[in-house]
């Protein structure tokens, strides 16, 4: 029988309650009800959090309208007459908002109430170590899991704060092209962003203060920004902003006047108004204090996802939530493991990377094979992309990055193997199917002992062999 929360002297009496319906509270509520404890679920905006209503789902919605549209421009190297799309943008956003709506009732209340949780729709905030006040409910609970999440960074640029911005919370409610889209940030989301509104038709300015994706090879953002810059996106790294009037933006070398202004640079997350002093929760601007375990300064208090401090994705959300699980249901020791992390950016083409990076690892050997060597990028046309393996010295794999297309798709095999500590033996003897892209790193695999398998000395004990073979 499914266990409920319940008023007791008119407070709601829980085992666990979460503050934040995003992806990785949604989690730990789903999976803690159904596995019998009582929980209070608490969101003030809506269900879903930013993925499912500005981030993940409408942005990958939005660059599968863009990729449509450019597949259309992109046919002549295989005979084909390429044609300009014409693009009903407004039929473009009727596409993004249809598949949150087709996703919605997975993160609805009425699911989260058939699955046992109580769920309300209001403001939290501690009034005390053990309880939390939303509206006129308070509720105390054994454990509580923050799972607030986090929005845009407004960085101080002078005149910004006087000029209509957008924001991925914004961004989505368009329903006319911008004429000319100047982003700010130039990591995953702006990237995608720009090359999505540029091959939907508008005129698109990437505007990095420093270099444009600063976590991933270098290689690979090389071959990413040259593809941006061969569509059309205009890219200027180094960007110095003096400040925005009247909606032109000046830099330190020259103007850009844009009809909108994206702004993607970083996240900030949702923890000022949580009451956090009040249950003695240790937290800074970057987050809330966490252990390994992702428990609090307040040893009834957990925190995950954007708010915890840690990476921000949806994915890290999804794996804080099951630590949690295992920690406040079942008292299990769990902790973070971030050496096989994943993150993927989902421009044409995909980077995709797991692991370390080789300026991580000093001292370490490096692997790579180029796509375009590749038999199916070749029936594919497929001109630049490469997979890059990191190794130590003992052949272990620690990391992996691949551009091209479908990279995400390839990149969890490599994940597995980092997290699984293998050496790079058991990735160059997969058969894999042919012909495939993921081959390709089958390949840079197998490069780790071109060395020694066609040196002198191997040739000298294949011939020794052969004398001495019956």
């Amino acid at each position: 029988m499914t266990r409920k929360a319940f008023l007791k002297d008119g407070i709601w009496q829980a085992d666990l309650c979460i503050i934040g319906a995003g992806s990785g509270g949604l989690s730990v509520a789903a999976g803690a009800a159904q596995m019998g404890a009582a929980v209070v679920l608490i969101e003030k905006h809506a269900m879903g959090g930013d993925c499912l209503n500005s981030g993940c789902v409408p942005s990958k919605a939005l660059l599968a309208a863009a990729h449509a549209a450019q597949a259309q421009r992109d046919t002549t190297r295989f005979g084909v007459a390429p044609v300009e799309p014409r693009v009903d943008f407004a039929a473009v956003m009727a596409h993004v908002h249809g598949t949150i709506a087709a996703i919605a009732p997975h993160d609805s209340v009425e699911r989260f109430e058939r699955l046992g949780c109580t769920v309300l729709r209001d403001h939290a905030r501690f009034v005390a170590p053990d309880m939390v006040q939303a509206g006129e409910a308070r509720i105390r609970a054994r454990r509580f899991v923050l799972a607030t999440g986090s929005r845009a960074a407004v960085p101080p640029i002078p005149g910004l704060a006087e000029t209509p911005f957008l924001t991925n919370e914004t961004i989505f409610g368009l329903r006319e092209l911008p004429a000319h889209l100047a982003v700010i940030g130039g990591g995953p989301i702006g990237c995608e962003m720009a090359q999505a509104f540029r091959r939907l038709g508008a005129q698109v300015t990437l505007l990095e203060r420093a270099g444009i994706m600063p976590k991933d090879e270098p290689e690979a953002v090389a071959i990413m920004r040259a593809a941006l810059q061969a569509e059309g996106v205009r890219i200027i790294e180094g960007a110095d902003i003096r400040g925005i009037a009247e909606g032109r933006i000046s830099l330190a070398d020259g103007v850009v006047e844009p009809s909108h202004i994206l702004l993607v640079a970083g996240r900030r997350p949702n923890v000022e108004e949580l009451g956090l002093d009040a249950a003695a929760i240790a937290h800074t601007p970057r987050g809330i204090t966490v252990d390994e375990g992702l428990r609090s300064s307040n040893p009834r208090v957990f925190a995950i996802g954007d708010c915890a401090g840690g990476p921000q994705f949806t994915h890290i959300a999804g794996y804080h939530a099951g630590i949690v699980i295992r920690r406040a249901l079942f008292g299990l020791p769990a902790k973070v493991d971030y050496r096989a992390l994943p993150w993927v950016t989902y421009t044409d083409p995909e980077l995709a990377h797991t692991g370390a990076t080789e300026a991580d690892v000093p001292g370490c050997r490096v692997l790579v094979h180029a796509l375009p060597d590749n038999d199916r990028a070749q029936a594919e046309g497929i001109e630049a992309g490469l997979v890059k393996l990191v190794l130590d010295t003992k052949g272990r794999l620690l990391g992996a990055t691949i551009i091209g297309p479908r990279a995400g798709e390839m990149i969890g095999m490599y994940a597995l193997a980092v997290q699984l500590r293998l050496k790079i033996g058991a990735l160059a003897g997969l058969v894999l199917p042919y012909p495939t892209l993921s081959e390709a790193g089958k390949r840079a695999a197998g490069s780790w002992y071109t060395p020694s398998l066609f040196s002198a000395r191997m040739r000298f004990l294949v011939g020794l062999t052969q004398r001495l073979l019956p």
